[in-house]
């Protein structure tokens, strides 16, 4: 048997029509992946900004609720910046997340990429001991917290990470790698001479380049050899309507993450609704 008849398939990612998420089948599970909730957002402009702007935590969680009712996955994967706050969960913020995880089907397997907002998230989704779980009105026991630079589900058909660090040697070694903490977003003109923005994927292969003269990546195949293919890359757009994000259509944007734009030479910009808009630096 040759070593490609041994390879796993590779994962399927297909976005949700017209919502900031997508399914990606792993074997035999299927996945919803979402990144950037920012749960507690409008609490963190008012004491970050004095801004006061109000909550929209029911529109958000029933909108997720509505995709995982539709969709109905064996798991989410929050690709990082579940929450607001770089800290500890204020108030609001860890109500909101409380009040989201009791609405959660029993069912449903969490997995949380901790993003650089995500600050002690882990100490009350997943509790060391059983009288602070026992105080919490969800199985602490569905719920995973895995480390920013990411992890590869399945046998290394997908890498999910945040984004805001570079990704774990493991992640690079999948077929496809999802992020988030971009934010990525596009905006639109019309003839007129009005504008508005409208949140994006961003979808290629991944340019070697920026990777090759880091030690931790000694190894890769694709790195090593040019005959190679490359992992697929799918940013994913922030499921936040609120918190903005890199314009990827405009000149002289800086990007968040520390491989971007130059990992993704070949990328393009697609709208929620599957509008095609070409290259993401043309668009």
């Amino acid at each position: 048997m040759s070593e490609e008849s041994r390879r796993p398939a590779a994962a399927r990612v297909e976005p949700v029509p017209d919502e900031p998420a997508a399914i990606a089948t792993v074997g035999t599970e299927r996945a919803l992946l979402v990144a950037d909730y920012h749960a507690g957002y409008e609490a963190g402009l008012r004491y970050e900004r004095g801004v006061d702007v109000p909550s929209k935590a029911p529109e958000r969680r029933e909108r997720l609720l509505d995709v995982l009712e539709d969709s109905d996955p064996d798991r989410l994967v929050v690709l990082g910046d579940l929450m607001h706050s770089i800290g500890d969960p204020g108030g609001a913020e860890r109500g909101e997340l409380e009040v989201l995880f009791e609405a959660f089907p029993p069912t449903l397997a969490v997995t949380v990429v901790k993003g650089n907002h995500d600050g002690g998230i882990e100490s009350w989704l997943t509790p060391e001991t059983p009288g602070e779980a026992a105080a919490l009105e969800f199985d602490t026991d569905t719920v995973t917290v895995v480390p920013g630079n990411g992890i590869a589900l399945g046998d290394r058909a997908l890498g999910v990470c945040h984004g805001h660090t570079w990704p774990a040697p493991a992640a690079l070694e999948c077929d496809v790698l999802c992020l988030g903490h971009e934010h990525p977003c596009v905006r639109l003109e019309d003839e007129v001479g009005g504008s508005r923005v409208e949140r994006a994927w961003l979808r290629g292969r991944l340019d070697p380049t920026p990777f090759r003269d880091r030690t931790e990546y000694e190894g890769l195949p694709w790195l090593a050899d040019s005959d190679v293919t490359p992992p697929r890359v799918v940013v994913v757009p922030a499921f936040n309507d609120l918190v903005g994000g890199t314009w990827v259509n405009l000149a002289n944007q800086s990007f968040l993450s520390p491989f971007l734009p130059a990992g993704l030479a070949d990328g393009e910009a697609y709208l929620l609704d599957g509008t095609r808009l070409g290259a993401y630096q043309l668009v």
